[in-house]
């Protein structure tokens, strides 16, 4: 998947549709601010780095993966796994997941995600489970259903609610990417930056060689 829209346009069309449906599902009006540019995001708010593994392993993955890329949920149920069995839960590396915004549901799907930390991973699987499930379709369909899996992962739709209503965050989560695109050069998901360098997508035989020939450097 490409990028195609910059991340200050994308930010106020992701607002937008975030306060559309939100009028429609609420039971009277809400008021969003309007978000500006990406660079005026707010100082206010902290992004927290999602990461598995002993934080002082020596070689540190990076992924950049979307909530609407196929083969985003493809790596993470066949290859992710295996990953975590032989070098994150042996402490040999630390893994850092990285949101991708090419879109505003992969936008909104980062928001409830991120509403609570301690179960950021657990909604992840239940995102990449069936992305054509739960992204098809309008957009108050698609908040139903990130209202679904929220519930799901133990979040109430009143969390939810407020998490998606989070303009500052979402403005804040756009200039984050955007930094991180730019640092790194993301044009494509999932993309690895493993201590440094850039990688594509590949299958755990060739992720596991590169990782061994790292953790033998």
């Amino acid at each position: 998947m490409k990028r195609y829209l910059t991340a200050a346009a994308f930010a106020a069309i992701a607002a937008a549709g975030t306060g559309y449906w939100m009028s429609q599902q609420a039971s009277g009006p809400v008021s969003m601010p309007t978000l500006v540019g990406a660079a005026e995001a707010s100082e206010s708010q902290t992004i927290t780095e999602m990461t598995l593994g002993d934080p002082d392993a020596k070689v540190h993955v990076i992924e950049y993966a979307s909530f609407t890329c196929p083969h985003c949920a493809n790596f993470e149920q066949s290859v992710l796994p295996e990953i975590r069995r032989n070098y994150i839960d042996e402490g040999k590396i630390r893994f850092t997941f990285r949101d991708v915004y090419f879109d505003r549901y992969g936008l909104w799907a980062s928001m409830v995600a991120r509403c609570d930390p301690m179960r950021y991973f657990g909604v992840q699987n239940l995102l990449f489970e069936d992305i054509s499930g739960w992204a098809g379709g309008e957009p108050a369909q698609v908040a139903d259903n990130l209202r679904k899996i929220g519930r799901k992962a133990g979040l109430t739709d009143d969390q939810v609610n407020a998490c998606l209503q989070d303009a500052d965050k979402a403005q804040e989560l756009v200039a984050w990417w955007e930094a991180n695109s730019e640092e790194h050069g993301i044009n494509s998901t999932p993309s690895f930056i493993i201590d440094g360098e850039k990688y594509s997508n590949m299958p755990y035989e060739d992720f596991a060689k590169i990782l061994d020939e790292k953790l033998a450097e």
